[in-house]
């Protein structure tokens, strides 16, 4: 089981929630660091993850994980409501990176993701989400590419290609109706034809009999 697996079963799943993504991450320094799983500062393993109530009506929340060295459970240790996210900085609006930063009401926190198609990933599924759940009130979405908040996130892709595929099958299945209905016109006609071929030579056998 991976760990975003584990995380919604041991930290989601208990409380009637859903994760809807994740991404890992470890907070910037003023001197850039690599990336590093585990170990470090600390020797923890933090994760920022966006989930739902499957109570109607929703409710979505960003909540701070950790998982400690030494051990497998996952620890809740933090957490929001969407309405008290102020803004997301995807930090550079021309290139991919793995930096981002969050701002609340009452905290703001500066990361770096383990890798920048993890943090796009988890960008465009936070921007999709706000929208669709959040109340009038909606974060700020400042520094982010394009691509991770127009018409082409991954979300909307999947659904595209799902549409696409359907009307695909819709035109194949049409187009073979009309090559089956243009083969029983066919079919008709010949018969029509053989029926009048059948009467016409009926008719020219009784006259020559006659």
């Amino acid at each position: 089981m991976s760990a975003k697996s584990a995380i919604n079963k041991e930290v989601f799943i208990p409380h009637d929630e859903k994760m809807l993504a994740a991404v890992q991450v470890k907070r910037r320094t003023k001197k850039k660091i690599p990336f590093l799983a585990t170990g470090g500062q600390g020797d923890y393993m933090t994760f920022i993850c966006l989930s739902v109530t499957n109570k109607k009506p929703s409710q979505l929340s960003i909540t701070k994980v950790k998982q400690f060295q030494g051990s497998s459970a996952f620890v809740k240790r933090s957490g929001w409501t969407i309405d008290q996210l102020r803004q997301v900085n995807g930090i550079d609006p021309n290139k991919d990176c793995p930096e981002f930063d969050l701002m609340f009401d009452n905290a703001f926190d500066q990361w770096v993701a383990g890798s920048a198609g993890e943090k796009c990933t988890f960008i465009q599924i936070l921007h999709h989400t706000c929208q669709r759940y959040s109340s009038a009130r909606k974060p700020e979405f400042v520094n982010c590419q394009s691509k991770l908040l127009g018409g082409n996130s991954i979300l909307h892709s999947a659904a595209d290609s799902v549409t696409s595929a359907v009307q695909k099958a819709s035109q194949a299945l049409n187009e073979r109706g009309e090559r089956l209905g243009r083969a029983e016109d066919r079919t008709a006609d010949m018969m029509n034809s053989a029926e009048q071929f059948a009467v016409t030579a009926h008719k020219l056998a009784m006259k020559h009999k006659c």
